[in-house]
């Protein structure tokens, strides 16, 4: 599939070179932030990974614990997450979400609706490998009810289309939305639109509620429009008092190489702004510069 992505592999790429100007900015006193976010803004993960390697032959010593010590605050946040691998991030968000006190539910929510099956069982191999369990398991013991079934059922990667018989019960909601093709789904609605003479999401608003609305929602949403959803994800986190930064920084980092071009144009297309604007009007500092450069431009 063609990158959609608003961050691309550094054309002229030296590792070598690259660490020696990281390690020059945490060099001595203060730090040259403004290097730090340029630079690896400005590669792909999988560069940032080959950049990793090379601090370490070079300088001995580990570039993201380096990076922690020198940065702090959102911005560390941010720079370690883009540091981190695809998939790891991904199975680390949903590791965090799930063992802190209470569960975080959006993030298995947006996690679990929005990626490939392929991507949910490279995700389960890498946190069974990093943490040796069961996502599946830690998922079921830390929520119950149909939210759980369906969690579960996304978890499971299920390809085969449930028998379509349309009740309005939770039940049905779960056996529909659990299977993963969206082609598929997309189906479902239509025939859906047909029968009952609303759409689905109408329908789901009006029978289920609380975490598991918004997983359904979300997987329906993700069946009609993958940078749709993330682009009001992304508005919804900004809108309004106060910012949820540590979703915008998660959706930041793992879409900066999928589909950012086109969250941006969704983003444009659903709201009266750009999601540029709405960034650096939210956000400020380095902070925002890093962001900023993973945006990548203003669609005005």
């Amino acid at each position: 599939i063609a990158n959609r992505g608003s961050v691309k592999p550094s054309g002229n790429f030296n590792s070598s070179a690259d660490a020696e100007v990281l390690h020059k900015a945490m060099k001595g006193l203060g730090t040259d932030e403004d290097a730090i976010l340029q630079l690896l803004t400005a590669r792909s993960n999988v560069q940032r990974q080959e950049i990793k390697a090379a601090y370490k032959t070079l300088f001995g010593k580990d570039l993201v614990d380096n990076l922690k010590s020198e940065l702090g605050g959102k911005f560390e946040t941010l720079i370690v997450g883009l540091m981190t691998p695809p998939i790891m991030y991904d199975a680390k968000s949903l590791h965090d979400a799930i063992k802190g006190a209470g569960t975080d539910e959006k993030v298995l929510v947006e996690i679990l609706a929005s990626r490939t099956p392929e991507v949910v069982n490279a995700i389960k191999a890498a946190y069974k490998k990093e943490y040796d369990h069961d996502l599946e398991e830690d998922v079921s013991g830390d929520t119950s009810g149909h939210f759980k079934r369906l969690l579960v059922i996304l978890l499971q990667v299920l390809f085969k289309a449930g028998e379509e018989k349309f009740g309005t019960d939770e039940q049905t909601f779960v056996t529909i939305l659990g299977n993963r093709s969206a082609e598929h789904l997309r189906k479902v609605f239509d025939v859906y639109m047909k029968m009952a003479g609303y759409e689905m999401e109408e329908s789901i608003k009006r029978e289920t509620s609380g975490s598991l609305e918004d997983l359904l929602l979300a997987v329906v949403k993700c069946a009609r429009s993958v940078p749709a959803y993330f682009a009001e994800t992304l508005y919804y986190a900004m809108k309004g008092a106060g910012t949820d930064d540590n979703t915008l920084i998660r959706v930041m980092v793992s879409r900066s190489e999928v589909d950012m071009l086109d969250i941006r144009a969704a983003f444009r297309r659903l709201f009266s702004c750009s999601l540029h604007s709405m960034i650096k009007g939210d956000t400020g500092g380095d902070y925002r510069k890093a962001l900023l450069l993973l945006c990548g431009g203003d669609d005005a």
